[in-house]
C-alpha cells in the first residue's frame, strides 16, 4: 500500500508529537509514557487500545533495554502493526460467485466505496453487478448508477421506496443468468431505526441463502474516518445487527484521525480491508497493517 504525499495529513501530527515528546526528555521514563498516552488518546486511539500499546511498550523498553528515540519509534511501529494485523482476512474473498453486502450510515462514503470496489474487481478481470438495495434514501439508486456508469457496470434498481429484498432477489437472478463473478449490494443506512434495519438485513440474508446458497459472502462496513470516535460507536452498532467481515475506512485523506483504524481493528477484532484516500475511482487502497504503522512515523 502506497500512501504518497497524502499520508502526512493523517500521520504527520501524531508522528511529530511523539517525536517532540521523546526529544523533550533526557530519558525514556514514566513522564514520557504518560505524555505518550495523552498523544495516543487525542489521536483517536481508544483508552483500552492506548493502555494495551503503552503497557507493552513499557515491558519492551525494560526487556530490550531501549533508550533512544529510534528504538521507541521502531517498537511502537511493531506494536501497532501487530495490533491491527488480522492475517489473510484483510483481503476480500477471491471465491466466485461472491456476494458483498455493504452497510454503513448515510453520508459515510458507502456508495462511493461500492463504486471503487467494483472498479477494482473489473480491473482484475472479474465481471461485476451492482444492486441498489438502499431504496429508502432519495436518489441512492441514481447515485449508484452514476458510479456504475463510471466503472462500466450494470446496476439493478427499483423505484424509491421499493422492497430492498426484491432488489436483491432480482439482482441474484440476473447474476446467476449471466454467471457474474461478483454481486455488490448497497443497503440502507438507517441506524437510528436499528430494529427495522436488522429485519431488512435478515430478510436479505434469507433470500441469498435460498436463491444463491453456493455464493461466497462478505459483509463490509463503511466508516468515515473524519467522524473519529463516532466511527467506533457505529462499528459496535452495526456489529450487533450484521456479521461484519471487514471495514472500509473512508476519507483518510482529509483527517488527522488515522488512529481510529487502530482502535477499530483492536477492539472489535475486525480486519480493515480498504482505506479511502481521495475522491477518484482509484483512490481506494488495500489495507496493509505494517505499511500503515510505518506511515505513522516514516517521513
Amino acid at each position: 500500500m502506497v500512501f504518497g504525499e497524502k499520508k502526512k495529513s493523517f500521520f504527520g501530527r501524531m508522528s511529530e508529537r511523539i517525536a517532540d515528546a521523546i526529544l523533550a526528555r533526557p530519558a525514556i521514563d514514566e513522564g514520557f509514557m504518560e505524555e505518550l498516552e495523552e498523544i495516543l488518546i487525542t489521536s483517536d486511539i481508544g483508552m483500552a487500545t492506548t493502555m494495551k500499546i503503552t503497557e507493552r511498550l513499557r515491558g519492551d523498553i525494560k526487556s530490550q533495554g531501549i533508550r533512544d528515540q529510534e528504538g521507541v519509534r521502531n517498537q511502537l511501529k511493531k506494536i501497532i502493526a501487530e495490533l491491527m494485523d488480522k492475517g489473510e482476512s484483510h483481503r476480500l474473498s477471491d471465491e466466485t460467485p461472491l456476494i458483498i453486502l455493504v452497510v454503513g450510515v448515510n453520508g459515510g462514503g458507502k456508495t462511493t466505496s461500492i463504486g471503487k470496489i467494483a472498479h477494482r474487481f473489473r480491473q482484475s478481470g472479474k465481471t461485476v453487478l451492482l444492486a441498489a438495495a438502499d431504496t429508502f434514501r432519495a436518489a441512492a439508486g441514481e447515485q449508484l448508477a452514476i458510479w456504475g456508469d463510471r466503472a462500466g457496470i450494470n446496476v439493478i434498481k427499483h423505484q424509491e421506496g421499493a422492497d430492498p429484498s426484491a432488489v436483491i432477489y432480482d439482482a441474484i437472478q440476473s447474476a446467476k443468468a449471466k454467471s457474474t463473478d461478483v454481486l455488490i449490494c448497497d443497503t440502507a443506512g438507517r441506524l437510528q431505526t436499528k430494529r427495522n434495519l436488522m429485519a431488512e438485513l435478515e430478510k436479505m440474508k434469507k433470500i441469498i441463502d435460498r436463491e444463491y446458497p453456493e455464493a461466497a459472502r462478505e459483509t463490509l462496513l463503511v466508516l468515515d474516518a473524519t467522524t473519529g470516535k463516532n466511527a467506533v460507536s457505529q462499528a459496535k452498532e452495526f456489529g450487533e445487527i450484521a456479521d461484519i467481515t471487514g471495514i472500509v475506512l473512508t476519507k483518510l485523506d482529509g483527517t488527522a484521525k488515522g488512529g481510529i483504524v487502530i482502535t477499530i481493528a483492536d477492539e472489535f477484532n475486525i480486519p480493515v480491508k480498504f482505506i479511502g484516500v481521495g475522491e477518484k475511482i482509484d483512490d481506494l487502497k488495500e489495507f496493509d497493517p505494517a505499511g500503515f504503522a510505518g506511515g505513522i512515523f516514516d517521513e
